[in-house]
């Protein structure tokens, strides 16, 4: 199991910091799959961003080194380290075959894990009226975060959302819970864990605070998006009480990582973290290596997404020839724009619908003045 493993006092203050969205190092998650050393997700404005990892990519070497038989805490520990300090990897890009040598310099990591669609916190509507928010991760601060930028969308008479979790490689659980909440009524089943003791078997339902449990949704993931994203994903697709789906899903394959990892802290400062249980959908759809296939497939090309992921970095179109920079300029976002007609479409049908109703009414009104 590459998610267990002994954590000494170092490592195990690295993980704690991880999620409080501050740690020294280069900005991506890796995990193992298919025995290589796999990207996960770049975290945003992070050295591996900049320098154009992707999601996917395999690291070959480290500091010259192969990372064949590394293990995942032995990597992770070799690509920690103080601020300023640099570090060698070596990468294989899968669907070209390109291997990069890379030097990247390590850095204070600090995430914004909630963003608009300019990478900002300004979160502006448009005439649509349709709001757009991406969390690119789940720290301790998301669902503050996301409160802030929901209110701020409602002030301007938001009337659908798309959520966008594409890239997002997971992080806390309560945090992903409380993000459901935000959307779904009273007493509706988030996610659900299985394991072989009876105390490993819980079930998360909505507290009923969500402000928003009727605001048409579409949220988008792709391959990057893991462990909490997937919960998040697999939550909204199922369907309510009501027998309907809380959001529609559009884009690709999420990642598959749906177990769960117990942290028992030792008393020397140390711990151990164990996998004890595996999430499940509110209709028992196991998430685990299998992932969340979405309601509407939008396959996206690894051209497409790398000329979308250096537009979203704010030097990454720089660092492009003028030729180049054309092409990645003229990248449409087809899974954003296919999230967009559908909103454009359940609002136009339910506008309709309304003035059907409206117009049954008077007619009523008339026919009873008339006896």
């Amino acid at each position: 199991d590459p998610h267990s493993e002994f954590m000494d006092a170092e490592k195990y203050n690295e993980l704690k910091n991880d999620t409080e969205g501050t740690f020294g190092g280069v900005g991506i998650v890796i995990s193992m799959r298919d025995n290589f050393l796999t990207v996960i997700s770049p975290m945003e404005d992070t050295p591996a961003f900049k320098a154009g990892i992707l999601t996917g990519d395999r690291i070959i070497k480290i500091e010259g080194k192969s990372a064949e038989k590394l293990s995942l805490p032995d990597a992770v520990k070799r690509l920690r380290g103080a601020p300023g300090t640099d570090v060698n990897i070596t990468v294989l890009h899968p669907s070209s075959g390109q291997v990069r040598d890379i030097k990247l310099t390590r850095a204070e990591i600090k995430v914004d894990t909630v963003k608009d669609t300019n990478g900002k916190r300004e979160f502006p509507l448009g005439e649509d009226k349709i709001g757009y928010i991406r969390l690119t991760q789940f720290g301790e601060q998301t669902t503050t975060e996301l409160d802030d930028a929901l209110k701020k969308l409602d002030k301007q008479g938001m009337q659908a959302m798309v959520l966008d979790l594409r890239n997002n490689p997971g992080g806390l659980l309560d945090q992903a819970a409380k993000v459901c909440e935000r959307f779904l009524p009273k007493n509706q089943l988030i996610v659900s864990t299985e394991g072989r003791h009876a105390e490993e078997r819980s079930q998360l339902y909505a507290s009923g605070r969500g402000a928003h449990p009727n605001l048409p949704l579409v949220i988008l993931v792709n391959n990057g998006s893991a462990s909490a994203s997937e919960i998040v994903a697999g939550c909204l697709q199922d369907t309510t009480a009501t027998g309907a789906s809380r959001a529609i899903i559009i884009g690709e394959q999420t990642f598959g990582k749906g177990s769960v990892q117990k942290i028992l802290p030792l008393g020397d400062g140390s711990a151990l973290r164990l996998t004890t249980a595996k999430y499940y959908t509110p209709s028992h759809k196991v998430i685990h290596e299998k992932g969340i296939t979405p309601d509407i497939v939008v396959p996206m090309t690894a051209e497409e997404e790398e000329a979308l992921f250096l537009r979203r970095n704010p030097g990454g179109m720089d660092s492009l020839p003028e030729d180049q920079r054309e092409r990645a300029l003229s990248v449409h976002d087809l899974q954003l724009e296919r999230a967009m007609d559908v909103l454009k479409g359940i609002r136009l049908y339910a506008n309709r619908a309304s003035a059907g109703e409206k117009a049954a009414g008077k007619r009523s009104e008339k026919v009873a003045v008339a006896r």
